[in-house]
């Protein structure tokens, strides 16, 4: 009984010994060792599967599949084809009318390019007076020639005029004292201007179906026939 009663004493002072040296401590709050910053930048993963080893289908990622815009044509208009022009250009006679057929065929403008003729009571023309003698006429021919003048027409009618050359007819009188100087300048001395009251034929070429291009080279060539002119006209 003694015995038990010591052991009882024993343990007791021993849960008392043990209550004052670590009571404190297990009764006070646990506090969290403070943890290093977290540095985000600074982490590397590390792949711990061989390089032949697939994923395993969780750590998949699947793209959304992207769904195409639909097409939407292009329509492109087409242009619209460049206007065409219609034209007369005259008018002419003589030599004048010689040169612009020439020109217009430079042009090939084929059947776009026709002719027609603008009639006149009365005008003006450049001529040289009534000669005596066919000898004179001859000789007056050849002079002609040499300052190469191509345009001429001995008039054998008679008449006052029988025996004259024609050099040129012209519907106003300006247009005649324009071929007059230009003979002066070639050398011919003896030619004069007067009225005519025949009826005088001109030509007028009709120019049909003209780009852009055209029309303006047609027009340019006023500058060589200062005495002809250009008019737009309605396209049949």
């Amino acid at each position: 009984m003694m015995k038990w009663i010591f052991g009882l004493l024993i343990l007791v002072n021993l849960v008392f010994f043990a209550v004052m040296q670590w009571g404190s401590a297990l009764t006070a709050e646990t506090v969290a060792p403070t943890q290093a910053p977290f540095n985000a930048d600074k982490i590397k993963i590390v792949s711990i599967l061989p390089a032949s080893s697939p994923l395993p289908t969780s750590a998949v990622t699947f793209a959304p599949a992207v769904v195409s815009a639909p097409v939407i044509p292009v329509v492109v208009a087409a242009s619209a084809p460049a206007a065409l022009s219609c034209m007369e250009w005259g008018e002419f006679s003589g030599a004048d009318l010689r040169q612009a057929e020439k020109t217009l065929a430079e042009l090939n403008l084929g059947d776009r390019s026709k002719k027609r003729t603008v009639e006149y009571v009365s005008g003006y023309w450049v001529y040289i007076p009534p000669l005596k003698s066919p000898a004179q006429i001859k000789k007056k021919i050849e002079q002609l020639k040499k300052f190469e003048v191509e345009d001429y027409f001995v008039m054998k009618e008679a008449g006052v005029w029988k025996n004259s050359i024609s050099l040129g007819l012209f519907k106003t009188e300006e247009s005649a004292k324009n071929y007059l100087s230009k003979l002066r300048e070639q050398g011919v001395r003896s030619a004069k201007i007067g009225p005519r009251t025949s009826k005088l034929k001109f030509t007028v070429f009709v120019l049909s179906r003209l780009d852009g291009a055209t029309a303006s080279k047609v027009t340019s060539l006023r500058k060589d026939f200062p005495d002809s002119e250009t008019r737009q006209i309605q396209c049949n």
